[in-house]
């Protein structure tokens, strides 16, 4: 049976890059580290690290290990967290809707039947609000949308945005007053595309306004007006514009992981699937 503890060791020396800064991350000398390192490859039979100076690397068999070694470290803490906390508490989530429309459901599903004494209480709205909403204390964990360069987060992934029209019934790019589709007033794509076309002189209106992720997506596809929308949210019946178009990309924004101050465990336990899923996502994008 594989010991936890050795476990630990091990993806701390591989995620710091070092035995010097993975003993400080699991508050043992740099001898005890090594040593813990050791018995784990007698353990399995296997090499598991490349030890060039400073410079540890996993071997071919280390990197098999790791990803069940994160899942076995994982599943222990879920194990302490049901008994620490046999009532589960809550966790309160917020999410932007187009995260909500896409996989992310399938996570969220499969966590809440892994706590099952958990409340898993998920709220889609706008980027702002969730922010506002976390900041207040009526949020644990957040998930939004922002301008590239904010602070303070657990993680952050580079977005990629795009102007759209319809595929089927393209808008004429070239008229007096662009036709805008869009979440109401506050949303930040909405700002982005109107701060676009001021600063090309371009005049605009709303043609279409909506709450609802797939109202716009739908407005778009019937050639109602063009709209900024994720990757993930552009479907196959819509076009992407470029600059050639007319439309240059806007303003870098960023997907921030925030949690509260005072995150549960079983919090801290949710933002690392969150995290997973959005370098997943970032993965494929690339």
């Amino acid at each position: 049976m594989l010991d936890l503890e050795l476990l630990r060791s091990f993806v701390s020396v591989v995620e710091a890059g070092g035995f010097t800064r993975a003993s400080e991350r699991v508050h043992r000398t740099q001898s005890t580290v090594s040593q813990q390192i050791k018995r784990l490859e007698e353990d399995v039979g296997q090499v598991l690290l490349h030890r060039d100076g400073k410079d540890v690397r996993p071997t071919e068999a280390g990197e098999r290990l790791l990803s069940y070694a994160r899942r076995l470290l994982a599943l222990a803490e879920e194990a302490r967290d049901v008994l620490r906390e046999p009532d589960g508490g809550a966790v309160r989530l917020g999410i932007p809707e187009d995260f909500a429309a896409y996989r992310l459901a399938k996570l969220l599903g499969a966590f809440a039947r892994s706590h099952p004494n958990l409340r898993l209480d998920v709220r889609a709205d706008q980027s702002k609000n969730l922010a506002r909403d976390l900041e207040r204390g009526e949020l644990d964990l957040a998930l939004f949308k922002r301008e590239a360069g904010g602070k303070d987060a657990i993680a952050v992934w580079p977005e990629e945005v795009h102007w759209v029209t319809s595929k089927s019934h393209p808008v004429d790019v070239n008229l007096p007053s662009v036709p805008l589709i869009g979440f109401p007033l506050g949303c930040l794509y909405r700002a982005g595309a109107i701060h676009a076309l001021e600063s090309a002189g371009r005049a605009w209106h709303m043609s279409y306004m909506s709450s609802s992720l797939a109202g716009i997506q739908a407005a778009v596809a019937a050639g109602m007006g063009l709209s900024i929308l994720s990757e993930m949210s552009i479907q196959s019946d819509h076009r992407v514009l470029t600059a050639k178009d007319g439309f240059a990309p806007i303003n870098k924004t960023e997907v921030a992981l925030m949690a509260a101050p005072n995150a549960s465990s079983a919090t801290l336990r949710l933002a690392d699937r969150l995290a997973e899923f959005c370098e997943d996502v970032q993965a494929k994008a690339a």
